[in-house]
């Protein structure tokens, strides 16, 4: 045996080859996760997407859907139906010219304006400049609606009454005594204090500009003396003459908004809402009562046969166009709804897979701008003008 141990030691470790095996290996792995990654991020992205565009034109719908199931509300009896009566109702103490498109027009419970190039059978793309909706009044002008989307204007009695219990009346104005618990409810569901009223029994109907206080509503330059309560059927209500549009959000996404008017004929800040983001366009059709000009020997039958967009039923400022506007008995809404953020979508290339809203086709835009688009699309008859109501 040498005196001297051993000194080598055995060599051990990865050569060469075994660590690029090792590095391809790896890369192979963390590649993989990384396109599992990358999938799941896009999957997460468009389920976010398409819900929160459900949830938006879910929104959208209801608000829409609630407020045309107003118009013509005038209390226990209808506008048209107070039209027909030949009796002087509704009557109301604004100067506005009747189908001239004043916001204080009650005399139209329901008005619309076509946007050019939305007839059904159109196509607008996506990403484009779309034409402004046509003879919009100089109000709505101010509201900067955006365009390609028609407006939809609406005129009805709140659905909360209050039963009046006093009149003080002269031909200065009026002053109506309510229970002061219940004079709270003229005032929900508005942004600002109510400045137009209505009040009304089961013969007659007044709006007139005012203001409420505890429990008194005063009305300026309104006789109210025909009126004789307490009878249990006379009530007074807010009047609401409200427009829909799509125009700019906060965010700077287009948005469905609802501007209420007040009593000088104005749509102030405070009572423009913005109601649902994401709302990228809006259409909408009228059926109308087969009676063509509906009188006091001419009453609607309740058979609605005829179907056309705002420009269809009438372009006029006058009292033919506003009875041409009473005919209206059904109101179809499509509304365009696109997610807040981009959701990793594809375009829709083929014709077969666009959107569409009541016949107006939307195509892709040259630029993908990823956010994921569905179109929706309710029919509301207005309750207020069923046959026989």
């Amino acid at each position: 045996m040498s005196p001297f141990p051993n000194t080598r030691r055995r060599q051990s470790g990865l050569s060469l080859i075994e660590l690029m095996v090792a590095v391809v290996i790896g890369t192979v792995l963390m590649l993989g996760v990384i396109q599992v990654f990358i999938a799941s991020r896009t999957a997460s992205r468009l389920a976010e997407g398409v819900a929160r565009t459900q949830e938006n034109a879910r929104f959208a719908i209801d608000f829409l859907e609630r407020d045309i199931r107003m118009a013509g509300h005038y209390g226990c009896v209808n506008d048209q139906a107070h039209f027909i009566k030949d009796e002087g109702d509704p009557r109301h103490h604004f100067t506005a010219a009747s189908g001239a498109g004043s916001p204080l027009d009650f005399s139209v419970a329901v008005q619309g304006y076509e946007a050019g190039g939305t007839a059904p059978g159109d196509t607008l793309t996506l990403g484009e400049a779309w034409s402004d909706a046509g003879n919009l009044p100089s109000e709505i002008v101010g509201l900067n609606p955006l365009g390609g989307s028609d407006v939809l204007v609406l005129r009805f009695l709140a659905g909360e009454g209050v039963p009046v219990t006093a009149i003080t009346a002269d031909s200065g104005g009026s002053e109506l005594t309510v229970d002061t618990e219940r004079a709270a409810r003229l005032s929900q569901g508005t942004p600002a204090a109510p400045t137009m009223f209505g009040i009304a029994d089961c013969a007659h109907v007044d709006i007139f500009p005012g203001s409420v206080a505890g429990g008194t509503v005063t009305a300026t330059n309104a006789d109210l003396s025909r009126y004789a309560p307490p009878n249990g059927q006379t009530l007074v209500y807010r009047a609401e003459s409200i427009v829909y549009y799509i125009g700019a959000g906060a965010s700077g996404e287009p948005a469905l908004r609802r501007a209420r008017a007040n009593a000088a004929g104005a749509y102030p800040a405070e009572l423009n809402e913005e109601l649902v983001e994401g709302i990228e366009n809006l259409q909408v059709l009228f059926g109308l009562d087969s009676t063509p000009d509906i009188s006091v020997d001419a009453s609607p039958i309740g058979n609605i046969t005829v179907q056309a967009t705002a420009s269809g039923v009438s372009t006029g400022t006058d009292a033919a166009a506003a009875g041409q506007w009473r005919r209206v008995g059904l109101v179809q809404v499509g509304v365009l709804a696109r997610s807040p953020q981009p959701a990793d979508a594809l375009q829709a290339q083929q014709k077969v897979a666009r959107q569409g809203a009541l016949g107006v086709e939307f195509a892709p835009s040259d630029t993908r701008d990823t956010r994921y688009r569905a179109s929706y699309e309710v029919s509301v008859a207005l309750r207020n003008r069923l046959y026989g109501n």
